[in-house]
Formats: C-alpha cells, structure tokens, sequence
C-alpha cells in the first residue's frame, strides 16, 4: 500500500490502491535469463526418419482440352465456338466420354465472376469435376473499364 503525500481537500491521508511494479518487474527479468540460458539446454538432437515419397508426377495430356469464356459471354473449346446447351455434348465427344479429363477453363478480357462461375457449374452438371482455372498471359493493353467513363477504340 503506498500514501500520496500531496495535500488533500479533506484532511485525511488517502491510501492509493496501485500495484507497486519494482518487484513485478524484477522477477520478470530474472524469469527472462532463467529461460534464455535454459533454452538452449533443453534441445535435444532427434533423427526423424521421414517416409520416401513414391508418388509418379501426372504426365501432361497430349492434347488438353481449354474452353474459353470469351468477353461477350461465349464460349470457345480450343478455336470452336461452343453453345453452351451443347457443351456437354461436344465435351464428350472431344474427350471420348471419358469424365475425368481435366478441362482448362479460362477467360479473355474481363469476365465477371459470377459468370465464370455458371460455366463451372456446367461443367459440373456435365459430369466434368476435373477443372484447371488456367491465367493468360497480360499483353499490357488491357484496361479495366470504368463506369460512366468514355472508352477508347
């Protein structure tokens, strides 16, 4: 407990309730090189023998298959316009029905994401769950279009 030795208003001697630190701090210090110089003691060297991985490296496909969503919202599989009721056809048809072919699903220019996602979630109804979001290469002279603002041919 500690006493404030200004002059009260009142008279009496007012006690402060305040923690003292001094020591608080002391043992704090001491707590602090008790451990750095225990720390170091406290290794111990363990030969951890990890297990070899075996896993082959996936080869790459001969000929992947890249549907397009192109900047009007159309869809192209390799150079092939594709309408998007007849996707699933034709996606069986290049890929011989074979379902668990990655497709290399990527987009020219600014496509919104809500409709990249809706031709995910035609490849999905399609039976096509093996998706690849592929990023094309920035030519530098696209632009980000913005609202109520002029373009520029």
């Amino acid at each position: 407990m500690a006493v404030s030795l200004k002059d009260p208003q009142d008279g009496g001697i007012d006690e402060l309730s305040e923690i003292n630190v001094t020591p608080f701090i002391d043992v704090i210090l001491v707590l602090l090189i008790i451990f750095m110089v225990a720390a170091p003691l406290s290794t111990v060297d363990v030969a951890v023998d990890l297990p070899v991985s075996n896993a082959q490296p996936q080869p790459r496909p001969d000929k992947p298959l890249f549907l397009t969503v192109k900047q009007d919202l159309s869809l192209a599989l390799g150079n092939d316009d594709v309408p998007r009721s007849a996707l699933q056809a034709i996606l069986d048809q290049h890929t011989g029905r074979d379902r668990e072919q990655r497709v290399f699903l990527r987009a020219d220019g600014v496509v919104a994401y809500r409709e990249l996602m809706n031709v995910m979630n035609l490849l999905r109804q399609a039976g096509y769950l093996k998706i690849a979001l592929v990023g094309l290469e920035d030519t530098g002279q696209a632009t980000i279009p913005v609202p109520g603002a002029a373009t520029q041919p």
